[in-house]
């Protein structure tokens, strides 16, 4: 691996036995009331070391490949780059900033389900092979621009729990694969393995089960056709905890064992993307507007709990849809808003609204919660602030991704050295900080935009 993205101008923060993340917010917070009370992300990026660990614990031998739309951000894929971690991309911007690290093209699979011609010619150039295909038409575009392509065909599974829609799905059927890999000989194009995605919102692990099943169809297909399949994608859906790690693992291990024993030569592996990134990250915003409603209609449940003359608040932040919180303009917001001044237990709690600050009817980040009454100038924490928020930024009222503070603990970097992974050039990017010392964003840390 050649090492870490030139053109990267950030550093991480080494944390002795004294000093804890949230003593890094309080101190960021504090610089940042002085100079100007700046939206800012503070990374554990030890999580991602110990995740992986969890992983190779639990998972092993099916190797993870990250989705890189899910973060993007310098720190997380050098981190991972260096822990030995695949990488998932859907764009070409995705695939070169995977390739500036200098992973081989091997551990690059290209899954966008519609690809740009343009960059799938891009993907040949640079040797990037695997790709997944779930249409004739695909297929075609693929054997014209990349006639080197190896493919997954990319099922359907049936994740859709009791209540909810998607939006869109990809995949194709059991019976349309036949037709698929007739139109791939007449093409003369590889297909190599196949691929699936179970939702992380499906609650019924039986859908594993069915479609390890169908994926083991599909190869017995290939056999008739001469294709040697040689990998089965598991695709991604996976939250973050270890129990439903263990449970997953669970329903799938016997099933791959007969049906993908090692032996067999067909190499598993996974897409987990907020599993590794999801509570690495921490948010931290500002309220910058605050208005007070006495008769605003709240829902039922509220509303049956509240005095007459009790005040509604709805307070603007200065990070919102259009930033930070973008995941919210299509699934629902996976935490909930902290306040960091400390207040009395008995303080009294108001219904409460947050408001990103486009002034945009959309630009809603919680429709409803309970908050003691705050002042302008106050912050708020968001958990779990990793998966989906991290990405290429906006230029809706010319937004500015807030400032990634990266810190690690000794314990964390341990665990790289004993590995072996820990290079000198990635320990360039780290520097010590003590407990109890205030940290200056202009001296000791530079931002990931």
């Amino acid at each position: 691996m050649k090492g870490f993205l030139e053109d990267a101008n950030y550093s991480i923060g080494l944390l002795d036995e004294g000093a804890t993340l949230a003593d890094v917010i309080d101190n960021c917070i504090y610089e940042h009331t002085h100079t100007g009370k700046k939206a800012f992300y503070v990374g554990d990026l030890g999580k991602l070391v110990r995740n992986n660990i969890q992983w190779q614990n639990v998972m092993a031998p099916i190797k993870p490949f990250y989705p890189v739309k899910c973060n993007s951000t310098p720190g997380v894929l050098e981190i991972l780059g260096t822990l030995g971690v695949g990488f998932a991309c859907s764009s070409k911007a995705e695939m070169a900033l995977v390739q500036e690290l200098g992973i081989s093209p091997e551990n690059i699979i290209y899954t966008n389900p519609c690809k740009q011609a343009s960059q799938l010619k891009y993907a040949a150039k640079a040797g990037i092979n695997i790709m997944t295909c779930d249409s004739d038409l695909e297929l075609k575009k693929i054997s014209r621009n990349h006639p080197n392509a190896k493919l997954l065909l990319h099922i359907a599974t049936e994740d859709i729990t009791a209540g909810e829609e998607m939006n869109m799905k990809f995949g194709t059927t059991l019976k349309n694969c036949r037709h698929l890999m007739e139109c791939a000989k007449e093409l003369g194009v590889q297909i190599v393995g196949v691929k699936f995605h179970v939702s992380g919102s499906c609650k019924d692990l039986q859908t594993y089960i069915h479609a390890i099943s169908d994926a083991r169809c599909v190869f017995d297909m290939a056999e008739e056709f001469g294709f040697k399949m040689n990998m089965l994608d598991i695709g991604g859906g996976f939250t973050g905890s270890e129990l439903q790690l263990e449970e997953v693992n669970h329903v799938i291990r016997p099933l791959l064992d007969v049906y993908f024993p090692k032996e067999s030569g067909v190499n598993v592996i996974a897409e987990p993307g907020c599993y590794y990134v999801s509570s690495a990250f921490t948010l931290a915003v500002n309220v910058i507007a605050k208005k007070t409603e006495c008769d605003k209609l709240l829902p039922s449940g509220v509303e049956q709990t509240r005095n007459d003359d009790e005040p509604v608040f709805t307070y603007y932040i200065n990070d919102g849809v259009y930033g930070s919180f973008a995941s919210k303009l299509s699934e629902k917001l996976n935490t909930i808003p902290e306040v960091h001044k400390k207040y009395k237990e008995d303080e009294p709690l108001f219904a409460s609204s947050l408001w990103g600050p486009s002034c945009d009817e959309l630009d809603q980040i919680v429709e409803n919660c309970l908050l003691p009454e705050l002042s302008v100038g106050d912050w708020l924490i968001f958990d779990n602030m990793g998966s989906g928020t991290l990405g290429e930024q906006s230029t809706f009222n010319d937004y500015q991704r807030p400032l990634i503070y990266y810190m690690m603990s000794f314990s964390d970097w341990d665990e790289m050295q004993d590995a072996g992974i820990a290079s000198d050039t990635l320990m360039k990017n780290f520097f010590f900080v003590p407990s109890c010392i205030q940290l200056s964003p202009e001296e000791r840390f530079s931002t990931a935009a």
